[in-house]
């Protein structure tokens, strides 16, 4: 007997109805969990080394619902390191990240239906749309319907790409439909690793805007970038070096 089809526009994914319909029930879940316990991400004394190299070396830090903070340092220092070992990519060689007062550790699934983690690639499949890039990246998030996706990529200032293979978008555009699938997720933290890079002027201040929105709405952000970052609200900078 066949396995039956979840049918996204231009993609078909076989999967098991059970193990789909319990992952909507855990994302629900940590939606309850979030709506009652204030969110609150904490990383203490994180060590991690690459080969001989110390590169965190015992970071410390507390982001609370409504902060964004700004991670900053040279090549090399660790900042996308950092990111990676709060998205539950990277284990550190000591230290620990807590979620809402709970080790990822022990809790990873909740975990990971809480947050959204944008690389510094646009990580897009570029046989598809946009739309379609959307429809898989949130859809096996949570249920979403594609007027919501479709008014995520007019946010980003891409609707007039969403029947082009992502493959013949610009970088800038590229770009811009990855930050659409980070608005679309209605994740309460987001993990953004360079997202101004091929953006323009009007670019960057579209990435602006959506973080001060994000906290404003008593969201989390924590962003890697390389420049100045001139965001309102509860802002705080991290230099790693």
């Amino acid at each position: 007997m066949n396995k039956p089809v979840l049918r996204i526009p231009g993609a078909f994914i076989a999967v098991s109805w059970k193990t789909l319909n319990w992952w909507f029930q855990l994302i629900d879940f940590a939606t309850i969990v979030a709506m009652e316990t204030p969110a609150e991400l904490e990383v203490e004394k994180v060590h991690v080394w690459r080969g001989d190299r110390h590169v965190l070396k015992g970071v410390s830090l507390t982001l609370r619902a409504g902060e964004s903070l700004h991670v900053a340092g040279p090549n090399g220092a660790g900042k996308s390191t950092l990111l990676r070992v709060i998205a539950g990519l990277l284990r550190p060689e000591q230290g620990s990240v807590r979620w809402v007062g709970r080790s990822i550790r022990d809790t990873p699934l909740e975990f990971q239906a809480a947050l959204v983690y944008a690389s510094h690639e646009p990580a897009l499949k570029g046989d598809l749309t946009a739309l379609e890039n959307l429809a898989i990246g949130v859809g096996l998030r949570r249920e979403v319907g594609v007027p919501e996706l479709r008014a995520a990529l007019e946010r980003t200032g891409v609707a007039a790409c969403a029947e082009l293979p992502a493959r013949v978008l610009s970088a800038g555009q590229r770009r811009r439909v990855a930050l659409a699938r980070v608005l679309a997720s209605s994740a309460p933290l987001w993990l953004l690793d360079e997202p101004f890079t091929n953006l323009d002027a009007a670019g960057v201040r579209l990435v602006t805007e959506l973080i001060e929105s994000h906290a404003g709405q008593g969201g989390l952000t924590a962003v890697v970038a390389h420049h100045d970052l001139k965001i309102g609200g509860s802002a705080r900078r991290l230099d790693l070096h």
